[in-house]
């Protein structure tokens, strides 16, 4: 998902497989779960063969060019079943190992002013708030994610977290676990592959300063 979201914001498509896979080879990330949230089911149905959601009628456009529907989602009625988290509050550090473009720099500018509208995950799911908090010159991915305070409506106590195993193993102590994922995509083929090691565990952050 992160490699998708910073690719959107360069202005990439899905036939840019090279610049994907190498942009995923090199993402390395930290993330703490802030806030739990909860999950529920949206059940939704749509006639796209109504006169109003015909392709050229409906204004469902792609930069600004009318995308046309084919296949067995051209037109008929559709059933889908989507599957959400609402209101989960996660804090990410991120960067970019090599010398390669885009740099760490190149992403911040870009997730700062995207050259297409940014989401999580799916469409409807866009940013309440600007994706980037701070830039932080740091040697440690799990440490800039525990430094960071937790915002205001996190939960209280240690706050579950998951990073790269690569990062900073003398934290890797007390209650953390190694997990294998499989969270790469093969971007030509567009499936999830492989198999890697992140760490799980737990963190405390401090409190946000109040005004």
């Amino acid at each position: 998902m992160l490699t998708g979201l910073i690719a959107t914001a360069l202005g990439w498509d899905h036939r840019d497989v090279d610049k994907l896979e190498n942009l995923q080879d090199r993402l390395r990330y930290a993330v703490r779960t802030d806030r739990r949230g909860e999950t529920f089911l949206d059940y939704q149905t749509v006639d796209l063969g109504m006169e109003w959601m015909l392709p050229d009628n409906a204004g469902w456009t792609t930069r600004g060019r009318i995308a046309d529907r084919g296949g067995a989602s051209s037109g008929g009625t559709h059933q889908r079943y989507r599957h959400y988290r609402a209101d989960s509050l996660h804090t990410l550090a991120l960067t970019l190992v090599g010398d390669e473009m885009p740099m760490t720099d190149d992403v911040v500018e870009v997730l700062r002013h995207p050259a297409r509208p940014l989401f999580i995950g799916r469409k409807c799911c866009l940013p309440a708030a600007p994706i980037v908090l701070h830039v932080v010159d740091a040697t440690s991915l799990l440490g800039v994610r525990a430094s960071i305070p937790r915002p205001p409506g996190a939960d209280s106590g240690r706050l579950p977290a998951f990073w790269w195993d690569g990062d900073d193993r003398t934290a890797a102590a007390g209650d953390s676990r190694i997990v294998a994922v499989t969270d790469e995509r093969d971007w030509g083929n567009r499936v999830h592959v492989g198999r890697r090691f992140m760490r799980e565990g737990h963190v405390d952050p401090p409190e946000a300063a109040r005004a």
